[in-house]
């Protein structure tokens, strides 16, 4: 079964503008949802494009749940500590095709100086020219991970000690646009 994707090679430029990194997590009875405001990245396609690579710095003190309270705690040194860790950084592996348009890019994902290796379902969206004379791909993908693994630990007890405010699994889902560098 061939089910080779084709890509342009060459290195393409997250476009932020349009482009998300959110995540949600479990918060009492609820979920909360979140996104990283500045961030830059690359993508550099081979021709094999299990060949390809992925980099990624996230400013965490760019974090963004649309409540500045709970943005300001999430900053401290109670979840990121933005000030002495201010990126949360990915760097691709290795990238598998299952199927055409949909891999498996696997990499290591730094968070307050902790290095573990996660894997990102990927669907690969589609290539094309945009009004401004460039090409663009598009690309989703999607995780979950233990924040207790990256050092991110705090949680208040409620309803005795079973039960606690926050989840420790963090869904994360990123939707971008990437531009071919000239």
């Amino acid at each position: 079964m061939s089910t080779a994707t084709s890509v342009t090679t060459g290195t393409w430029a997250i476009d932020a503008s349009h482009t998300e990194i959110g995540f949600t997590v479990r918060h009492l009875m609820s979920k909360v949802r979140g996104k990283f405001e500045t961030f830059e990245g690359s993508i550099v396609s081979a021709e094999d494009i299990t060949a390809s690579s992925v980099t990624v710095s996230v400013d965490l003190a760019s974090v963004n749940t649309s409540n500045a309270d709970r943005d300001a705690h999430l900053r401290s040194g109670d979840f990121f500590n933005a000030e002495e860790n201010p990126k949360m950084t990915f760097v691709s592996t290795g990238i598998v095709e299952k199927a055409a348009g949909e891999f498996v890019v696997t990499g290591d994902l730094t968070i307050k100086n902790i290095t573990k290796s996660v894997e990102l379902a990927t669907e690969f969206l589609g290539e094309g020219g945009d009004p401004w004379g460039g090409t663009r791909v598009g690309i989703e993908a999607s995780t979950s991970i233990s924040r207790k693994e990256f050092g991110i630990d705090f949680n208040i007890p409620v309803e005795g000690a079973d039960k606690l405010m926050i989840g420790d699994k963090i869904s994360i889902t990123i939707v971008a646009e990437a531009v071919l560098q000239a």
